[in-house]
């Protein structure tokens, strides 16, 4: 039992260093998503240990001390986004006035995914200001396309990479800008719209994850990150991101981007919102995002019902303050 738990131990150690080790591969950074589930391993391997015989008492307390660090390590990544936590923006009543308010749906379809449908349900249920999809490719434009009387101001980039994209606004938008920013196959689009006469800048992304099927690298992933960041720092109005970001919302690189940007995640003090994978409650973390800038409060976010792809779609209703 003790050697078992000696190796068990081992490899929690290294899930816990493992993302500072160098390099970008998969294989590294993939050990920065699930910190929750790693968490409860620790505290069932540190039980294991307490409530079993060590015929070698200091091998033992040491195995234990040094899982109790490890599991101190990484509840320090996963706290902030639990009710215990300070919120970092403020929740505020949008009954006043509309003007001032806007709210997104970010839905990353699963482009293999055939129901429709039940995006457009949760669509005429919740009458968000703006869509944006993920993963929709020509089938899923075509299916969508009742939506278009409700949402005349449109973008499009269909692509049957995973990686399609199309933006479905009540709100006219101008300025707007299709983009590649890193990789020649990977869209990202940008708006400007208009809020009680404030301009508002608006980024809708979705790059590569570091994965054995997508980039080995999670090099590219961070580099758009990065940009998008320093380009947010730059802008002298407000300004909003959402999107599949295929990173944890408590990763090194999204907190490296919340840094750059100034941006703040409303989930901080509320909860995970983890919105993949769909099908698998065990390995689910928060992949789908909003950040916004100080000018904005929360009116509400919500993880909305699943309809067959492998992410929850996240809703979000911002109001704009002015405050900074």
């Amino acid at each position: 039992m003790m050697i078992f738990l000696s190796v068990v131990t081992v490899l929690c150690l290294f899930t816990t260093v493992a993302p500072h080790l160098p390099g970008k591969h998969w294989l590294i950074r993939v050990w920065e998503f699930p910190r929750v589930q790693l968490a409860f391993i620790y505290t069932a391997t540190l039980l294991m240990w307490m409530f079993s015989y060590a015929p070698y008492p200091l091998l033992s307390t040491f195995m234990q001390l040094m899982l109790l660090i490890a599991l101190g390590y990484q509840l320090a990544w996963v706290l902030p986004y639990t009710c215990i936590w300070p919120k970092q923006v403020k929740q505020v009543d949008d009954s006043n006035s509309s003007d001032d308010t806007l709210s997104i749906l970010t839905s990353n379809v699963y482009m293999p995914n055939d129901n429709v449908a039940g995006l457009i349900d949760l669509v005429e249920q919740y009458q968000p200001d703006i869509l944006v999809t993920l993963e929709t490719n020509k089938k899923w434009e075509r299916g969508l396309r009742s939506l278009e009387k409700d949402y005349p101001y449109r973008m499009a980039c269909p692509l049957e990479n995973l990686y399609g994209m199309h933006l479905f606004s009540k709100k006219p938008f101008s300025d707007e800008k299709l983009r590649f920013i890193v990789e020649s196959d990977v869209p990202s689009m940008e708006i400007y719209l208009n809020l009680a006469g404030q301009p508002v800048k608006v980024y809708f992304v979705h790059p590569k994850p570091p994965s054995p099927t997508e980039n080995e690298s999670a090099a590219p992933r961070d580099r758009e990150l990065k940009l998008v960041g320093h380009e947010c720092a730059k802008q002298t109005c407000p300004v909003i991101v959402t999107g599949d970001l295929n990173d944890v919302a408590w990763s090194p690189t999204t907190r490296i981007f919340r840094k750059i940007s100034g941006a703040q995640d409303p989930r901080i003090g509320r909860g995970f919102f983890n919105t993949f994978h769909a099908k698998y409650p065990i390995i689910r973390w928060p992949l789908d995002h909003v950040f916004h800038s100080k000018e904005f409060e929360l009116v509400t976010i919500k993880r909305l019902p699943g309809y067959g792809s492998d992410h929850f779609p996240l809703y979000t209703k911002l109001k704009l303050t002015g405050k900074r």
